[in-house]
Formats: C-alpha cells, sequence, structure tokens
C-alpha cells in the first residue's frame, strides 16, 4: 500500500536514501518511512506559509525558527538545576571497579542467564575474596584475564547504568544486585573511590542554560510536529497517536 501524505506519494527513491540513517533503529522500514512523513509534513507547511529556501532541508530549518521558539531558561531555573544535579558538575571524581559480564547475545536463554549470574551473585555476597576467581571462570569481558579488573573509571567513561550503580555505591563492597546494561547482565565489585571537585555555578551557569534550551526546544519540536500530523490527511502508514511524541 502506497503512504501518501497530503496528496503526495512516497516513493522507492526516498526511501532508498532515508533508509541508511536507520540501520539502527528496532523496525528500520517503520522508522525510515516515519522520517519521511515528518518531513513532508515540515515541507508542506514551509510552503503553505510561503517561506523559501534553495534547499528541503534549509526550508525546514527556517519553519522551525519561525514556528518553534523557547525562551531561554533564567538564572533561578539553572541554579535549581544545578542543585538538583550536583554529580552532573563535579569533576575528578574516579573509582576502582571489578565485574563479572554475563553478556546478552542472539539466542541466549535470558532467564537462565540471569539465573546462573543471580547464583554467582550470592557466592560472591558471601564470599567476596572469590570474585576474581569468578571473574575468570564467568565473565565474558576481556577483563576476566585481570579478575574483572577495570581499573579507575570516571564520570562518563560508561555506559549510564553502570556508571550510576558504580558512583552511588560504597568503597570496598559488591553492589548486591545485578546492573543491566545493553552488553549484559553485570556483578560490580566496587574498590577505592576518590572524590570529585563540584565546579562553581558561575563557571557552568552557560552550559546549563544551553543544555536546558536545547531539552525544551526538542519537546517543543516533538508537540509541534504532532501538531502538523495531526492536520495533515496521510494514509497508508499507522503513526503514533496525537499524544504521542513523533520524534525522539
Amino acid at each position: 500500500m502506497p503512504v501518501i501524505v497530503n496528496g503526495y506519494e512516497l516513493n522507492d527513491a526516498e526511501m532508498e536514501q532515508e533508509l541508511p540513517n536507520h540501520q539502527d533503529a528496532p523496525d528500520a522500514l517503520q522508522s525510515a518511512m516515519t522520517a519521511l512523513v515528518l518531513r513532508r509534513v515540515l515541507l508542506d507547511e514551509a510552503r503553505q506559509l510561503a517561506l523559501k529556501a534553495d534547499k528541503d532541508e534549509e526550508l525546514i530549518e527556517a519553519l522551525l525558527r519561525q514556528e518553534v521558539k523557547v525562551p531561554m531558561p533564567g538564572r533561578e531555573e539553572c541554579l535549581r538545576q544545578y542543585q538538583t544535579h550536583p554529580a552532573r558538575f563535579t569533576v575528578g571524581e574516579l573509582a576502582e571497579a571489578s565485574h563479572i559480564l554475563f553478556q546478552v547475545t542472539n539466542g541466549v536463554d535470558l532467564e537462565a542467564l540471569r539465573k546462573h549470574a543471580t547464583i554467582v551473585l550470592a557466592d560472591l555476597l558471601q564470599n567476596p575474596k572469590l570474585f576474581a576467581e569468578c571473574a575468570k571462570a564467568n565473565s565474558n569481558c576481556p577483563s576476566s584475564e585481570v579478575g574483572g579488573s577495570l581499573g579507575q573509571i570516571g564520570r562518563g567513561a560508561t555506559v549510564p547504568e553502570f556508571e550510576q550503580a558504580l558512583f552511588a555505591a560504597e568503597a570496598g563492597s559488591i553492589i548486591p544486585r545485578l546492573i543491566e546494561t545493553r552488553f549484559g547482565l553485570h556483578i560490580i565489585q566496587v574498590g577505592r573511590k576518590v572524590d570529585g571537585r563540584l565546579r562553581p555555578f558561575e563557571e557552568v551557569e552557560g552550559k546549563i542554560a544551553d543544555a536546558m534550551r536545547m531539552a525544551s526546544h526538542d519537546h517543543a519540536v516533538r508537540q509541534y510536529l504532532q501538531l502538523l500530523v495531526g492536520r495533515a490527511k496521510i494514509s497508508g502508514i499507522d503513526l503514533p497517536g496525537a499524544d504521542s511524541p513523533l520524534v525522539q
């Protein structure tokens, strides 16, 4: 069934050009087609408003500049963000970490893997001295050759789930739960920790303001797209409802 947006039928050539940009999506075809629909809706709106540009991308940018405007957050808003999330503005914080990785691969029995990892964790909580030995026997990470040691880790050096668990835990402990990341299931042992330095608010205020404005802008763009999609005549594709974000 062809996909038609406001009387315009999307074609195979457009899909072939767009599809490579969505290879990491769970459903690459659906993701690419959604992007093409949104692009067409934006172009139609820009032309309806008589905006002019040499290229389609420039036309869309001109439309968003005109129709989506968000204010720069004030100092008090930035200060609340700073006070609420001090870890984001702390530098020099380090933690020694070792881990045992139970890798999740295609075809793996996740329930059985989780059960095995849970048994290993329970044993280590009773006998922490066996960590290096268990890492060599169980871990799917190259660090298994050195007892699971990852050395010193700073903020931003690893995936968010691992980092959050590591820096929230006490030094010299084994985190008493499995930590799940895109790599698999982890048992984490925390070594020595070095406290970082909280950067002064004045030093980071501008970056906080920029980040908050960008987040607000992204949210406003999603709302604007929902509005345009709700007004458009679209057939041949199921898109999220008017209350659901179309851009992640």
